[in-house]
């Protein structure tokens, strides 16, 4: 659970989290949170990381990769501490056990979570563009909602992007190229009730757009040569 100065919902989330997964160990990345979200984690009984200063999502969660790769953890369910991700969502994730990442998508038939101007469009073109590259149907791949299993865990641990969105798009090109399986399944976002969303609409559209131009080059590299497994998985 990545957190960034979310100290009126992190404990509220990881109550939620561990009545829907009683056997699951949560753990808060603290990504250098100016507030008492760590110690208000803590207190909720979670495992506590806590980052000198703040590296973003992407750094955040390859933190957590590593913590759960270092400690023999099979799987990883990353959950936003804002509380718009529903927990009891996860067992749909988890039951889905022929891939080895699984997305909560937002824009798959539950919810009506919807997002408009030059966001959507990009967004649009993203799931287009990743459906193709990972020969499946996604129609979220900025979803931060998602069940990481197997040897995506240790690839994730070393490999995970750290650029604003590379945690998402560009981590499904790399667990593509590395031989993994991608899947989705539709969850229905709550509304944020407490903090501030990390980004607006326009630097949104912006760095999406940007993310469409690096996939899109992704796109181009795979049809001059097939991808070839990570050797670590080989």
């Amino acid at each position: 659970m990545p957190a960034l100065n979310e100290q009126d919902s992190v404990a509220r989330v990881i109550g939620e989290v561990r009545a829907a997964c009683p056997a699951a160990r949560v753990l808060v990345v603290d990504d250098g949170s100016t507030d008492l979200t760590g110690r208000r984690a803590a207190q909720a009984g979670a495992a506590v990381l806590k980052l000198p200063f703040n590296l973003g999502v992407g750094g955040a969660m390859r933190a957590a990769y590593r913590w759960a790769h270092e400690n023999g953890y099979a799987a990883v369910v990353q959950v936003d501490a804002d509380g718009q991700h529903d927990p009891r969502d996860i067992a749909d994730l988890a039951a889905l056990t022929d891939a080895e990442i699984v997305i909560g998508a937002r824009f798959a038939g539950r919810g009506n979570y919807e997002v408009t101007g030059p966001r959507r469009w990009a967004m649009r073109l993203l799931a287009a563009v990743l459906s193709r590259i990972a020969d499946t149907r996604i129609t979220d791949p900025t979803s931060g909602f998602r069940l990481v299993r197997g040897p995506a865990v240790a690839l994730f641990a070393e490999q995970y992007p750290e650029e604003y969105l590379g945690d998402t798009v560009e981590a499904l090109v790399i667990a593509h190229r590395a031989g993994l399986r991608i899947r989705q399944v539709p969850v229905a976002m709550r509304p944020r009730e407490t903090g501030t969303a990390s980004t607006n609409p326009l630097r949104s559209a912006v760095y999406l757009l940007r993310v469409v131009s690096a996939v899109g080059l992704a796109l181009a590299r795979r049809r001059t040569g097939s991808a070839q497994p990570c050797p670590a998985f080989a």
